[in-house]
């Protein structure tokens, strides 16, 4: 988080090391998009989505379980017209409530998200913005902006680093500081099940290009620019090596729009239902999760990688990295 919270942690340690149970609640809350990026699989299948009813019953269930942080992500939330009553819910059971959005809607609807505590803009780019995310940057500058003067607690820009954006990335950190909002980066990940050529033209080619970049990011975030992401996880990231232990389904309840239960967001394997209860679901579970954290050929997610590092004790990302 922006600010370590002595409480928080003592809580988190409690929750995932004595008892053994996730911390988040991640929540893909639609499976509808305002944009149609190419890189990004969740768009292109609409499914089910579950009613407000349910979803407090999810909340209250996660409370009662111990988990006290509840992240709203994924397709578009902001689509979502009840997001207000389900962030609101999750607030009056005491968690604290995060948002990720591509920022298309934020300017719209940024006064009616009272009870958010966190908020994450995906903005992958300044030039290279529209070409990767088809929509002109102005179009969510000004929602930046809005909710910047609306939330108290420091809003996040996120960055896919890519094969078209590598130019952008210094101005891009310059654009945070200068909007006094935090920033945090994390490379492309190459989705099966999309076409070839949108890899070719968007993923990450030019290595010496790339190393560069990161070498660069590196060196602003010990200039004091408002970067989040661990040195740890940085040059992880620079040398495209996880080389950590993944606890992100010890850490996190990962459930998709529909109410099932995904073992991570990346593989996407549906390991259970929220319908058999939490509960069961976790204590059911508890060897298939291990066996799929052993073989995982893991990722780079900077929320899995740095949380993972945070559920070991890394010490370094104590110390530097700044996000729940």
């Amino acid at each position: 988080m922006s600010k370590y919270s002595p409480f928080i942690a003592a809580k988190a340690v409690w929750q995932m090391h004595i008892r053994k149970r996730p911390f988040v609640l991640s929540h893909a809350i639609n499976s509808r998009c305002n944009m149609k990026c190419s890189f990004c699989e969740y768009w292109k299948t609409e499914g089910k989505e579950m009613e407000l009813q349910d979803i407090f019953k999810l909340l209250d269930e996660a409370r009662d379980f111990g988990i006290l942080v509840y992240n709203a992500w994924t397709v578009e939330p902001l689509l979502r017209k009840d997001l207000p009553e389900i962030l609101a819910h999750a607030k009056s059971i005491g968690m604290v409530t995060s948002l990720i959005t591509n920022g298309l809607l934020l300017e719209k609807r940024i006064d009616e998200l009272t009870d958010l505590d966190y908020l994450s803009v995906s903005v992958d780019g300044t030039s290279s913005y529209k070409d990767i995310r088809g929509v002109d940057l102005d179009r969510i500058m000004q929602g930046i902006l809005k909710a910047k003067d609306r939330i108290d607690n420091p809003l996040l820009l996120n960055c896919v680093i890519s094969g078209k954006n590598l130019d952008d990335i210094e101005e891009l950190i310059t654009m945070a500081k200068d909007l006094d909002v935090k920033i945090s980066f994390e490379p492309m990940y190459e989705f099966q099940g999309i076409e070839n050529d949108t890899w070719e033209r968007m993923g990450i080619r030019d290595i010496s290009r790339y190393h560069q970049t990161v070498d660069r990011i590196i060196e602003m975030k010990k200039e004091g620019y408002p970067i989040i992401n661990s040195y740890t996880y940085l040059k992880m990231v620079r040398d495209l090596k996880p080389d950590f232990t993944c606890h992100a389904n010890d850490i996190i309840l990962d459930v998709t729009a529909d109410g099932s239960i995904e073992n991570c967001r990346v593989y996407r394997e549906q390991i259970g239902h929220i319908n058999e209860g939490i509960a069961n679901f976790w204590e059911r579970t508890t060897k298939v999760r291990k066996e799929k954290a052993r073989v995982c050929q893991k990722c780079l997610f900077f929320g899995y990688v740095e949380n993972s590092l945070m559920y070991n004790f890394n010490t370094e990302v104590a110390r530097h990295y700044e996000w729940m």
